[in-house]
Parts: structure tokens; C-alpha cells; sequence
């Protein structure tokens, strides 16, 4: 008897562990394709596993955050979707590669397609310029099935607290490699200079070969010139004789 009451524990765990790992890996999420740096543009892919066994997933709604506005978004072309993009007007405009942006993207929705269970779907956006201030950036989802369930993945994640029942996807932003970048430059010129003065240390070095050279020509001609004023000395002295 204490033995079958181990095993119904044992079983019981076991399938609990399951439950919750599957529920974990069922969120929307989303990930960058490469780097999401701060203040550069990116692809971003919206992961959507379906979740029921009984439905499919028809709809997705992305929320984009409104106090980190975003002038530049453009989801990608999948075959059996429909994208529509919302836009908002902005209460103070935005300055962008000198051009001046009055309204932002707030949401995305995805539909028209279908997503069977047990297959997920990924819908790649093409966003910029990314937040120069913030270390992540919040998207609120909303997931329809075509039962008319709807599944709102909108809560956000306390720092300390377990991991909501319905997280929203969030997006982390890494540090730009403008520095690397700088001190290769500094280098090469560094590099150049160096190599410059070579070249100039070569080029004295030559001139004053080039002078030494003609110094001991010129030596020597004198020194033949001479040689043959003593002979013509020598043999008028002999004619005179």
C-alpha cells in the first residue's frame, strides 16, 4: 500500500512538471533576428505556438509600446495573412534623418490564416529606430482561436515575482558596438601614420645615399682628373728634355 502511494506521487509530480513546462514553452514571444541594439533598426520575429488541441489560432494583435514610439514599421509578407498597421498622431513630433514624423505604428494584426494545432507560426516586422534610453520594450499581445477563445498576453513581469500566467512579449535591447568601431578607426589612422613616417624615413635614407653616392663619384673623377694632370706634366717635362 505505501509503496503504490509512492508511485501515484511520483506519477503525480511527473505530470504536473509536464503541464507546466508545456504552458511555459505555449507563450507568444518574440526575438530579434541578429541584434536588437539600442538606437538601430531590427527584424523581429513573433513567435505564436497554438495552445489548444480542439482550435486554431486565427488572429494575432501586437501592441507596440506608445512611450517608446517607433517611426519605422513593416511586417512582412506571409502567405494566407493579412497584415493591417495602425498608426497614431503624436502629441510632439519626432525628428528622423532630418525629416519630421507626426504619427508612430501602435498596433499590428495578423489574420486571415491559420494555425493548426501543434505548429506555431513566426511573423517577421522590420522596426526602427529603437529606443537609445531603455534596456527592453513590451509588446502586449492578444491571441484569437477560431472556438472564440481570446488570450490576452499582456502581463508584465515583476523583477523578484514568478513568471505571470499570461507574460507579455518582451524584447531585449543590447548596447551598440559604436566603440569597438571608434578604436579601429584610431588604429588604421594610427597604422597610417606610422606607415607614412616610414615612408619618409625611407625616402631620407635614400636621398642621402643618393648624395653620398654622387659625393664619392664626383671624389673619384677629381682624383682621375689629377692623375691625368700629373702624366701630361710628366711627359711635356720628357719633350723638353
Amino acid at each position: 500500500m505505501k509503496t503504490s502511494r509512492v508511485s501515484f506521487a511520483a506519477a503525480l509530480a511527473a505530470c504536473t512538471v509536464l503541464v507546466l513546462s508545456g504552458t511555459a514553452f505555449a507563450h507568444v514571444g518574440v526575438q530579434p533576428v541578429g541584434e536588437a541594439a539600442k538606437g538601430g533598426y531590427a527584424t523581429l520575429n513573433f513567435k505564436v505556438p497554438n495552445e489548444r488541441d480542439n482550435a486554431s489560432t486565427t488572429q494575432l494583435e501586437v501592441n507596440f509600446p506608445v512611450d517608446q514610439p517607433l517611426t519605422s514599421v513593416m511586417p512582412q509578407d506571409i502567405p494566407g495573412w493579412t497584415s493591417s498597421v495602425e498608426k497614431t498622431k503624436l502629441d510632439k513630433p519626432l525628428t528622423v534623418h532630418g525629416k519630421q514624423v507626426n504619427e508612430v505604428v501602435t498596433k499590428v494584426t495578423w489574420s486571415g490564416g491559420k494555425i493548426e494545432a501543434g505548429k506555431f507560426q513566426q511573423f517577421p516586422v522590420s522596426v526602427g529606430k529603437l529606443p537609445e534610453n531603455a534596456d527592453q520594450m513590451v509588446f502586449k499581445s492578444i491571441q484569437t482561436y477560431d472556438n472564440g477563445e481570446v488570450v490576452r498576453w499582456i502581463e508584465e513581469a515583476k523583477e523578484g515575482a514568478a513568471e505571470p500566467q499570461n507574460p507579455a512579449p518582451v524584447l531585449k535591447l543590447t548596447a551598440p558596438k559604436g566603440d569597438d568601431h571608434h578604436g579601429s578607426g584610431a588604429k588604421a589612422d594610427e597604422a597610417k601614420n606610422a606607415a607614412k613616417e616610414s615612408g619618409n624615413g625611407h625616402d631620407k635614407a635614400a636621398a642621402e645615399h643618393g648624395s653620398d653616392t654622387t659625393a664619392r663619384a664626383l671624389g673619384i673623377a677629381g682624383i682621375v682628373i689629377g692623375l691625368g694632370g700629373v702624366a701630361f706634366g710628366v711627359a711635356s717635362r720628357r719633350r723638353s728634355a
